[in-house]
């Protein structure tokens, strides 16, 4: 049998980073979701600023987020969903709609955490227009957690440097800073607060 070996033109620089980038990317989006399917928390970049997170389903790991951030259970987080769970739109800028229970249980069902809902039992849900959100969201098939990326009553980051190591050292892993994961934004999202009879409230311009 002839053997040969077969001639590779080598690639370019540019193509070669962008190879190595994707194949990072790549590596760390399993790595996420593997931590997240074992019950764990993480640092991530979002469509607005950094937060941290878990799986939506696992109440032990909403738990631990509270815990972490320091945080009074008074106040509820947010989940992010995958695209074309949530129709609403928020214009340009990244919204959160804050949903009453009957309407956010009709777009994912009942197996949220009990412990996520505010105490009239509404939730906030966001649509990130995010590569590695989303990403992450669907190969995990369940809404992610999010909340920024700070302890309660401090300043959020508008950059990975400035999260608190504190912060960083609390979770069980931490996202790369890769540039194709980052946003370019350093402010919060709007907030819409939605009432069951379809009114509704802004809550954060």
């Amino acid at each position: 049998m002839q053997s040969y070996e077969k001639k590779l033109t080598p690639p370019s620089a540019c193509c070669f980073f962008s190879y190595f980038c994707s194949v990072k990317m790549q590596e760390i989006i399993e790595q996420t979701v593997d931590v997240l399917r074992h019950g764990g928390t993480i640092l991530y970049p979002t469509d607005t600023i950094w937060g941290i997170g878990c799986d939506a389903r696992n109440r032990d790991a909403v738990e631990r987020l509270y815990a972490i951030k320091e945080r009074d259970h008074t106040k509820s987080m947010l989940v992010l969903v995958e695209s074309g769970k949530c129709k609403m739109e928020g214009g340009e800028r990244p919204t959160t709609f804050i949903l009453p229970p009957e309407r956010w249980q009709l777009l994912l069902g009942k197996d949220i955490a009990d412990n996520l809902p505010a105490a009239d039992g509404s939730l906030g849900i966001r649509m990130p227009k995010h590569i590695f959100c989303q990403e992450v969201i669907s190969r995990l098939g369940a809404p992610l957690v999010s909340t920024s990326a700070n302890l309660s009553g401090r300043p959020s980051p508008a950059s990975y440097d400035e999260i608190e190591e504190e912060l960083k050292l609390r979770v069980d892993y931490c996202v790369s800073p890769l540039p194709e994961f980052l946003s370019g934004l350093t402010q919060s999202s709007r907030i819409v607060k939605i009432y069951s009879d379809g009114s509704e409230t802004v809550i954060r311009p």
